[in-house]
């Protein structure tokens, strides 16, 4: 598989050759990767700004068509998707099936309904008395969405399916126009997403991809003079420096960054139930998501039993192929990360956690694999507590009253989503009012994909998900007239 850029509608030779996109199960070559010059991503945003005149100006009817249309399709080549989406990304089949070509699918939908929402919001009117600015009279006044504009989405490595889609579409849906950059590490994957789009009818330049290994790409595709916007998920090292660009030309922003989730476990707790929750941060793309709980702060009481429980889980989880069927936990994405993450467990060894792990940290000598590991006897000033790790770890500390356990929830520069396990809903909802987070999980981590996602403190800026997103691609503008 040899990929190139997707400009103004058309497939275009990178101007710096390719690069090897590698399978992180068995360090294999996938594909190849264009390489983009930073005047080819400009060339994109270019693209992109010719087209949003006549994009913008669509009826909505026909933007929700495409987008539906783009839903059918790459629901369509699903099995084919997964397949790529497994390869470049190392998540197990079922996630790669469910949780990103699904999803995928999913998020193309909602914004082919996102476009028929109403962008209108009747305001009452206004008696405005007579002076300087004319007689009186009786004011109207309505609130209209409208679109940003040109929107440069960056995307994750963690979801190369379900995390561009939750961009692009809901921009689409408003009326703007975009250019994606994709995490060097999988891009093949939004590629296909391309083909889907330009196959339902997406006209040229309203969608571009460019790809490239090093930060000259992502930091052209952020900085061009055409750019309104910047949608962003992935570090909050990297969200820094974008904000940093966007702030300098005061562009719009959406950034998802880092999380270091606590999940706060009180002593009526159905343990079973947290343990289950918890576990995700193992199986879950590897531990490679923002939103995994993977600071358990444990009332003292329950403490031994909850890590009891949760070294039982750890022996449970089938580390391996992903494409096997009964592997929970696959690679991590890159051999670089891989050594990273080896180094924190390593670190909170060094700190005095104690370290229980279970599974091979290889398959056959081959791939970028990490055993799962749970650090107990951690104390909330160790670097393994207050840090993203990004991986299959998970750190517990423990707390012995209410007030204390929030405290240490709080205690940190993250503020993405927390959890609270308690028997007692009320004061489960209690304790959710009192943590800084952009979104809390009650006895539970699913989500509402209704529900406004995003972050305190240094995991973001603004929100998306459901209505929220098609907020977030547009601006308000107020038309007042004399009634």
């Amino acid at each position: 598989m040899r990929e190139r850029l997707f400009v103004g509608g058309e497939w275009v030779e990178p101007e710096r050759g390719h690069y090897e996109v590698v399978d992180p199960a068995t360090e294999e070559v996938v594909g190849l990767a264009p390489e983009a010059s930073p005047r080819q991503v400009h060339e994109a945003a270019s693209a992109a700004r010719e087209a949003l005149g006549a994009w913008s100006a669509t009826r909505p009817e026909e933007r929700a068509a495409v987008l539906d249309r783009a839903a059918d399709l790459i629901a369509r080549d699903a099995e084919a998707h997964t397949r790529l989406a497994r390869a470049e990304s190392g998540a197990t089949t079922g996630t790669a099936r469910v949780m990103q070509v699904g999803v995928a699918v999913a998020r193309f939908r909602r914004y082919a309904r996102g476009a028929l929402e109403p962008v209108e919001q009747p305001l009452p009117p206004q008696v405005a008395g007579a002076g300087p600015m004319g007689p009186a009279s009786v004011l109207g006044a309505v609130a209209v969405r409208r679109p940003v504009g040109v929107v440069t989405c960056v995307t994750s490595y963690n979801n190369p399916w379900a995390n561009p889609a939750g961009k692009i579409a809901p921009a689409l849906a408003m009326g703007n126009t975009v250019v994606v950059k994709p995490a060097p590490q999988d891009p093949l994957s939004v590629y296909a997403m391309a083909r889907a789009l330009r196959e339902a009818g997406v006209p040229a330049g309203v969608v571009n991809v460019v790809t490239g290994s090093g930060a000259d790409v992502g930091e052209a595709a952020v900085g061009s003079r055409h750019v309104d916007m910047v949608s962003f998920t992935g570090s909050t090292a990297v969200g820094r420096r974008i904000g940093e660009v966007c702030g300098r030309e005061v562009k719009r922003q959406l950034l998802e960054l880092g999380g270091k989730g606590a999940a706060l476990v009180f002593d009526d707790a159905d343990l079973d139930a947290a343990v289950r929750g918890i576990g995700t941060t193992f199986s879950f793309y590897s531990g490679q998501i923002c939103t995994a709980p993977t600071r358990v702060l444990v009332q003292r009481g329950v403490h031994d039993r909850l890590v009891e429980k949760l070294t039982a889980s750890l022996r449970r989880m089938t580390v391996g192929d992903p494409s096997a069927p009964g592997t929970v936990v696959g690679p991590v994405i890159s051999a670089a990360h891989r050594d990273r993450v080896e180094a924190y467990v390593e670190l909170g060894r060094a700190e005095g956690a104690r370290v229980i792990r279970h599974g091979s940290s290889g398959v056959d000598g081959k791939g970028f694999y990490v055993a799962p590991a749970l650090l107990t006897g951690c104390g909330n000033g160790m670097r393994v507590v207050r840090e993203e790790i990004f991986g299959p770890v998970v750190v517990v500390v423990p707390f012995d009253g209410e007030e204390e356990g929030v405290a240490l929830a709080n205690d940190s520069d993250y503020g993405l989503i927390d959890y609270v396990w308690s028997g007692d809903v009320a004061r489960a909802f209690r304790v959710a009012g009192l943590l800084r987070a952009g979104g809390v999980g009650v006895n539970t981590v699913g989500r509402n994909m209704e529900a406004p996602f995003g972050g305190f403190k240094k995991s973001g800026v603004g929100r998306d998900v459901g209505s929220y997103a098609l907020h977030a691609y547009s601006e308000l503008q107020a038309v007042v007239w004399p009634g």
